[in-house]
């Protein structure tokens, strides 16, 4: 394939030439927050953080490291001091309490700062592309194939208000980012659910960092078009169904543990799920608020799947106002650590923007269900890639669904 580069989120940056990583001095700062940052998650935009020094332990696709002077075996995860266990299979294994254990060593802080996102705030978070990844893709394995003709993009038909799709805002180090996400069924609270899925990248910084600050849900962005072709509009016609903050976060332990900046093999367990709350309360769930919710389907046959991706493209040709799909037929597949599960490739022309956005097919009892996220895609803008979700995605939604 070609060259990797993360599809989505992240601040503003100038413009580039085409093949080339995109930075601008907020777009660098803020990269640098993502590959070493430490990100405590509290009130702000963020500007005050402090980056740490970088690890210098590799991801489990590569040799071992040294974190904090101990040397970690080669071909072992660089998370093994970080509460995991052992190897990703152990991961597998894990039990509720596990999971709990886990996630009260990695607490995700997000104070309702209350009017604190404006059509200001959200039209200035614009991604920056990150650099090539620094892993290829393992070669001799079997386990990729040629990359699938491009598709181009169509603009998904308004109103919004009844799809489970819509954007993800945070702030950062250097600024502020956005992606895209999907309303999910809560197994625990059918009817009434508050879950929300996205890519772990669009919620935490990964290795050596921590959870993005003022994260927040707006389902149906831009739903009536307001600020469709430059034009501004208001808050209530940006965010028709209101800003919906935070509570709790769960992304895979393998992003918090290997995730950076580039596409390499913590890409094949890039997802999260979000817990939310309407900053403006009143009695009714997300799914009641939307009026729709997805279920996720873990295990998807992908050799008999008919995908399409959505989201929010903000790169040229695009703008990240408009709600956009490709339909990208069967997908192929993308390694980068043959142990791991393979990720799915589609073509597509979406820019960044997108990332986090939702993969969706069709079930047996012909219901669409979510089957990854977009997580990375080529430099050129030709296809996209999402992790295959199995087991320990189905046990994080297992884990906040109960919680």
């Amino acid at each position: 394939m070609s060259p990797i580069r993360r599809s989505a989120d992240r601040t503003s940056g100038a413009a580039a030439r085409p093949g080339r990583p995109r930075r601008s001095a907020v777009g660098a700062a803020l990269a640098v927050a993502l590959l070493v940052g430490a990100c405590a998650c509290g009130p702000g935009s963020g500007s005050d953080d402090k980056a740490a020094a970088p690890s210098t332990a590799t991801n489990a696709a590569g040799g071992g490291g040294v974190i904090g002077g101990l040397t970690l075996p080669t071909g072992l995860p660089s998370g093994l001091l970080d509460g995991l266990p052992k190897t990703w299979d152990d991961l597998k294994k894990w039990k509720f309490e596990d999971w709990d254990n886990w996630a009260n060593q990695h607490v995700f802080n997000n104070p309702v700062v209350k009017d604190f996102w404006n059509p200001d705030k959200m039209g200035d978070s614009k991604p920056a592309d990150p650099a090539p990844p620094a892993t290829p893709p393992a070669a001799g394995s079997g386990a990729n194939d040629p990359e699938p003709p491009v598709v181009k993009a169509t603009p998904v038909a308004r109103p919004y208000t009844k799809q489970p799709s819509g954007k993800v805002f945070f702030s950062a180090e250097g600024g502020r980012g956005n992606c895209s996400a999907t309303v999910i069924a809560d197994p625990a609270h059918p009817g009434k659910s508050n879950l929300v899925w996205t890519a772990g990248h669009c919620v935490h910084q990964g290795k050596g960092g921590g959870f993005y600050k003022d994260l927040v849900f707006v389902p149906a962005y831009n739903d009536s078009g307001a600020s469709s072709g430059g034009k501004k509009a208001p808050l209530d016609q940006l965010a028709p169904l209101g800003t919906w903050w935070a509570d709790k976060v769960v992304p895979s332990p393998q992003w918090t543990a290997e995730g950076g900046g580039t596409g390499d093999a913590a890409n094949q367990y890039d997802f999260a799920v979000m817990r939310v709350h309407n900053q403006n309360g009143g009695g009714k769930s997300l799914e009641e608020t939307v009026g729709s919710a997805v279920p996720v389907w873990f295990d998807a046959p992908r050799e008999t799947l008919a995908v399409a991706a959505w989201g929010y493209p903000l790169v040229k040709p695009f703008d990240g106002q408009e709600l956009y799909r490709c339909d990208g037929g069967k997908p192929s597949r993308l390694t980068f650590d043959p142990k791991r599960p393979s990720m799915m490739t589609i073509g597509c022309n979406m820019t960044q923007g997108s990332s986090g956005g939702g993969w969706f097919a069709t079930m047996p009892d012909g219901r669409t269900a979510l089957i990854s996220n977009t997580s990375i895609g080529t430099q050129e803008h030709t296809s996209l890639s999402g992790p295959y979700l199995e087991t320990v995605a189905k046990q994080a939604l297992d884990y906040i669904s109960k919680k």
